[in-house]
């Protein structure tokens, strides 16, 4: 018997956009190069192999030296802004953080300190994480989803959290973390393409 479930994991599963999607990948690390990421990559190329994007891969990396002084958004340099500017405007973020002391970066934080609080309404997240073991992969849940609900944003179903042993060098190699990623897509491009083709409501947004 095929499963709801099996049918969305399958890879060739049809999407039905009328446009490119615009897929935006935030990596909250701060070094380059660095194993988040080429998790978010990871992710994006996943999402390609389903239907057609635009990708555009926003690094903390290079960044947040003109991130960090900032105290107001109109203090932010002109890539900030830009950079601001794309996350609002994407049908899908991918999003992911090192963790680092329990939690995802500052710097990640205080980008999206800066991004409008009504401008993530309806928008599909899907969130990831990358730490030195697996006890800390409930970093999606405890800290990621919650930030993003404040934002209104529809987190996708399935997280995906890679570790230190996922990865050769800066390089992810394990193939049950590409499961992950192909299930979490997966599962997660209904919710994206139906969002794709609804108008976020007034009333949600400023209630």
């Amino acid at each position: 018997m095929t499963t709801i479930a099996a049918h969305l994991d399958t890879p060739n599963a049809p999407a039905a956009l009328r446009a490119p999607l615009k897929v935006v990948g935030v990596s909250g690390s701060l070094h380059a190069p660095s194993k988040t990421t080429a998790l978010v990559s990871a992710i994006i190329d996943a999402v390609a192999r389903r239907t057609r994007i635009e990708s555009q891969l926003i690094e903390l990396a290079d960044i947040g030296p003109s991130l960090a002084g900032a105290l107001k958004r109109d203090d932010v340099s002109p890539d900030v802004a830009d950079a601001l500017r794309s996350i609002e405007t994407a049908d899908l973020l991918v999003v992911a953080s090192p963790v680092y002391r329990a939690s995802f970066t500052g710097l990640f934080k205080h980008l999206f300190d800066f991004v409008d609080q009504y401008a993530l309404v309806g928008q599909p997240v899907l969130l990831a994480a990358t730490g030195g073991g697996e006890r800390h992969a409930l970093i999606i849940e405890h800290q990621l989803r919650p930030l993003f609900g404040f934002f209104q944003a529809v987190t996708l179903p399935l997280g995906v959290y890679a570790s230190t042993p996922d990865f050769e060098g800066h390089e992810l190699r394990s193939e049950s973390a590409e499961r992950r990623i192909e299930q979490a897509v997966g599962r997660g491009l209904p919710f994206i393409e139906q969002a794709a083709s609804l108008q976020t409501s007034e009333y949600v947004s400023t209630w």
